[in-house]
């Protein structure tokens, strides 16, 4: 056979991921938060794009168009991206506001766009800060800071806090220089990790010395810390309160009998009765296992939701978007003509339109993913009415699949939208994947929301009396009584999810503290 060269004039369909699309997709599974450091970055690239921000926006479908522009435009008008019609439906109602359009050019004043008239009209509070330093009303910069009075201080770190108590208890430079070891070996929880006696072989000096100025650093503030294991913590805690007596003390000895809830064994070992052991329990629990987590120094972020739920006057709900969260940004049309006719080089040429389509592009995504999370969230409430209505029990089985058919979209699209994502509903903050859960069968037929029953089996187990508490049997009797279809390993399965102990656990506890 012939090896020769040919050529061959193929057709194939194959899906190419443009980056328009990478980029699309990737502003659909961000959150409000997350998609404005996203267009602060973008804004700060592309000189065409420019951040709306304005504390009269309006995010309800029956407003009109919005009107914005740069600062200090006077005329300036975009107009907003209107949204498609809701489906249909008898009790639900949608409304969101979208970023806004380039389609419109604005008529800012680039040349004069700072000059707000002359000097010597301006009132005497237009620039704050000292002489020569100050910047306008509505400017930033350096020089605009708050003074160091006017700003908040930072957390102080355990480490710091304990350094500052060494150099006031601690007088010998022996002993502080032990101490700050000891402090480099504290773990996260504020326990002592390490070896006492290669600490000692590393610094030339006794164990003694060493155990010595652990004593005095156990001392320290927070109470627990330099404790070197949990009992060891409790015990410093308790002997700060003064209430370290040898009842407690046998107790924090035998802390696996009270992990395994082996109350009679515990009233035998510390010599009291059924009474004072709870008490003693009471204060346990009362105590801080990890004293070093206070000073971990992390703020802890709120959750912002994206999406804002309410009642509607006709009985519906209104389903909108965060306005305080929502980033807007135009294109600046009229920049771009201004810059596009001094263009003089082709590179020139190429770099302003490249600009320009990414920007248009952005807008459109952001208006694309705005549609297709209220489109979700419409149908999520739809799906969800009665759960919003009557509560948990009535949260219905529900799967991106449904989602997706329902609004003619692709189930991994529905994942993405739904991923971090959080909706403020009148029963509280909800993230979307919460209303996905698995179906169980019912006896008559229907179904029931895995996350409905994991709420019965608790209030179930609430519910019971010292007397009668329910075994995993008997909570499938009753769930099976009320139409639940459900086996004994699911609801031990369920049980342990939610920390609840077993029956005989809860039998001790209940009688413990009857």
């Amino acid at each position: 056979m012939a090896v020769s060269h040919r050529l061959d004039l193929r057709q194939t369909q194959s899906l190419v991921m443009t980056p328009q699309l990478q980029q699309a997709i990737k502003l659909l599974q961000l959150s409000n938060a997350e998609l404005a450091a996203y267009l602060n970055a973008e804004v700060e690239r592309n000189p065409l794009l420019e951040r709306i921000e304005s504390d009269t926006d309006s995010f309800a479908s029956d407003s009109g168009p919005e009107t914005g522009g740069a600062p200090g435009d006077a005329g300036g008008e975009a107009t907003g991206f209107d949204l498609p019609p809701v489906p249909d439906s008898a009790d639900l109602t949608a409304a969101a506001t979208m970023p806004d359009a380039a389609d419109a050019p604005l008529d800012t004043d680039y040349d004069n766009l700072y000059d707000d008239g002359p000097a010597d009209t301006w009132p005497d509070d237009a620039w704050t800060g000292g002489p020569g330093g100050g910047t306008g009303a509505g400017h930033t910069g350096d020089e605009g800071r708050q003074g160091i009075d006017q700003q908040a201080a930072g957390p102080i770190s355990l480490r710091q806090h304990l350094l500052d108590q060494v150099q006031i208890d601690l007088d010998d430079p022996a002993e502080r220089l032990i101490a700050v070891h000891l402090i480099d070996m504290l773990d996260d929880c504020g326990y002592l990790a390490g070896d006492l006696a290669e600490l000692a072989a590393q610094l030339g000096c006794s164990p003694e010395h060493i155990e010595a100025t652990l004593r005095k650093v156990q001392r320290f503030d927070p109470p627990g810390i330099f404790a070197r294991s949990l009992s060891e913590c409790l015990a410093l805690q308790l002997a700060e309160r003064d209430r370290l007596d040898p009842a407690m003390a046998a107790l924090l000895d035998h802390l696996p009998l009270v992990a395994a809830r082996d109350y009679p064994t515990l009233c035998k070992v510390c010599g009291v009765d059924r009474d004072d052991l709870a008490d003693m329990l009471n204060e346990i629990r009362a105590l801080d296992p990890k004293p070093a987590q206070t000073f971990d120094g992390r703020a802890a972020e709120p959750v912002i939701p994206d999406i804002l739920m309410r009642a509607a006057p006709d009985g519906g709900w209104i389903i909108e978007l965060n306005g305080d969260t929502l980033p807007r940004v135009l294109v600046n049309t009229h920049y771009h003509a201004h810059v596009a006719a001094r263009v003089r080089t082709k590179a020139e040429r190429d770099y302003v339109n490249q600009q320009f389509q990414s920007a248009n592009w952005l807008v459109r995504s952001l208006h694309q993913r705005a549609t297709t999370i209220i489109k979700v969230a419409t149908e999520i409430v739809r799906q969800q009415d009665a759960f919003f209505r009557k509560g948990i029990r009535h949260l219905r089985p529900l799967t991106l699949r449904d989602i997706a058919e329902a609004i003619d979209m692709h189930e991994s699209t529905v994942s993405r939208v739904t991923t971090n994502k959080y909706m403020a509903t009148p029963r509280g903050m909800f993230e979307l994947k919460y209303f996905f859960t698995a179906a169980i069968a019912g006896a008559g037929g229907g179904a029931h929301s895995a996350e409905a029953v994991r709420h019965r089996i608790k209030a179930l187990i609430e519910a019971e009396t010292p007397d009668a508490v329910l075994s995993d049997d008997a909570l499938v009797a009753r769930l099976r009584a009320e139409g639940i279809d459900i086996a004994r390993r699911t609801v031990a399965k369920y049980r342990e999810a939610m920390r609840i102990p077993s029956s005989v656990q809860r039998r001790r506890d209940k009688k413990l503290h009857a």
